[in-house]
């Protein structure tokens, strides 16, 4: 995973591109779904303005929110499945990922150079743990949150992609409004 990175073309979803091969199917799924996070963000948000993407469009959140929040709860759901507990450092960026009063002074304001970059980065550092925890035992119990609510490790790397692909819908649709909204239609 790389910002050099481009799409081959014609376009070939990252699962089919025979990428990763040495690491195990669930791992692969994981890093595959991160790739096509990243296609998908860059390919919708390309041409939105730094304005654009922390505004929230009649009433959804901002791009930006859904970018922060991408990036830093890939990092803390993988800590959950490398047995840890959050630290205060991650849970002050948790609340620093919305908007509004309470979301902490660095939040709606990153440019979306800054917020792609923070997904690059996530993603990235990500990989490196991902390839460790794939080799585990998936089985293996983990404990999610101050409630202790069980999962296991496989059960934190499956969510690490479909809770990704959850908020990148949300980006392409707020994307897809804002181009709307500004009668210029988006790629298909």
């Amino acid at each position: 995973m790389s910002s050099t990175f481009t799409p081959p073309s014609p376009y070939v979803e990252p699962w089919l591109r025979g990428t990763y091969s040495d690491i195990p199917a669930v791992g692969r799924a994981v890093l595959h779904a991160l790739d096509l996070a990243l296609d998908d963000i860059t390919k919708w948000t390309t041409g939105l303005t730094d304005e654009e993407v922390n505004i929230g469009p009649m009433g959804l959140p901002a791009v930006a929110f859904h970018l922060k929040h991408i990036a830093r709860s890939v990092d803390r759901i993988l800590t959950y499945a490398e047995g840890g507990q959050l630290t205060h450092e991650q849970l002050a960026l948790l609340k620093s990922e919305g908007s509004g009063p309470d979301a902490g002074p660095d939040s709606g304001q990153e440019t979306l150079a800054e917020l792609i970059a923070e997904v690059e980065s996530s993603f990235s550092n990500a990989a490196d743990r991902i390839r460790v925890l794939a080799t585990a035992d998936l089985n293996t119990f983990r404990r999610v949150g101050r409630k202790q609510l069980p999962t296991s490790i496989g059960g934190a790397l499956v969510h690490v992609a479909d809770h990704t692909q959850r908020h990148v819908g949300q980006v392409v649709t707020t994307a897809k409004v804002l181009h709307a909204l500004r009668s210029d239609p988006p790629r298909a």
